[in-house]
């Protein structure tokens, strides 16, 4: 016998069926009714029609088009080999902060103090710091490419970000895994490794990946530097054409290449979410 709803969870879906239309509707219209005032106010502004040239032209957008997206090739190599080391230099320092051994207190002491110091300086300031004062030691084995030395500043920076969320999601697992483990014959270090960091890296894993967004944003801070990246190809553009669309469209470049990472960041903390709900976390 075939299963037939009742009348009143019939009644109940064909309630939320209608709110659920009812709230696409308003929102729909309220939408549309922001959208309509605010084009109204932008295009009636006095300097629309100059900003609109100086901004939005399609015949600069298409010739800087090609040398922004060779730059942002480059912001995207130096993302991918900063967000390596540091998640791994994070990890380490992660490590040292979380350390009890009264053996290992300078160790911790000195993860401490790097943690103060780069959470506290603002990344453009290390990037000149290094950027500039490296080449100014005249080490005949250190580099000077700006490339390389903005990159470094990156993964200096940013290692001191993730440790502490790393730190922090090693704090968050419940201290009964930790003697669990112990209880089973393992190390501190074999504790530490099976059943300590598995968990924590999965309770941060969102907050990474928004470190990993911004990093991919600031990436573009090298051209202070030098670096020819997309922000620099469209500076170079800019000064040749004194038209400042190749900006714009290094911003649309970067927006189109975060959005999908971001997305899967939200959706990722969703599950996480309810996943906890079904375990009664909540």
């Amino acid at each position: 016998m075939s299963y037939q709803p009742s009348a009143l969870r019939i009644e109940r879906e064909a309630a939320r069926h209608r709110a659920s239309r009812h709230s696409t509707v308003v929102a729909l219209i309220s939408t549309l009714t922001i959208a309509i005032i605010l084009t109204i106010v932008v295009a009636g502004a006095p300097g629309f029609k100059l900003v609109r040239e100086s901004f939005f032209s399609w015949h600069y957008a298409v010739s800087s088009f090609p040398h922004v997206l060779s730059g942002l090739w480059l912001n995207l190599r130096v993302m991918i080999i900063a967000e390596f080391f540091v998640l791994i230099f994070g990890l380490l320092i992660a490590l040292a902060r979380t350390s009890h051994s009264p053996i290992l207190y300078p160790v911790r002491l000195i993860a401490t103090i790097y943690t103060d110091i780069f959470r506290g300086l603002p990344l453009l300031l290390v990037l000149l710091l290094i950027g500039f004062g490296v080449p100014g030691l005249q080490i005949s084995w250190i580099t000077n490419s700006a490339v390389i030395l903005g990159t470094v500043s990156l993964i200096m920076t940013y290692s001191a970000y993730v440790a502490e969320v790393i730190r922090a999601g090693i704090e968050a697992v419940n201290p009964a895994q930790r003697m669990a483990g112990r209880a089973l014959g393992l190390t501190q270090a074999q504790t530490q490794r099976h059943v300590v960091l598995p968990q924590a890296l999965r309770k941060v894993t969102p907050p990474l990946l928004n470190d990993l967004v911004s990093l991919q944003k600031d990436s573009g801070l090298i051209s202070v530097l030098g670096a020819i990246d997309a922000i620099r190809s469209a500076q170079i553009d800019t000064a040749q054409s004194f038209n400042f669309t190749p900006y714009v469209v290094a911003g649309v470049l970067f927006v189109a290449l975060t959005i999908p990472l971001t997305r899967f960041t939200d959706w990722l903390t969703r599950k996480q979410d309810r996943a906890r709900v079904q375990q009664g976390q909540w």
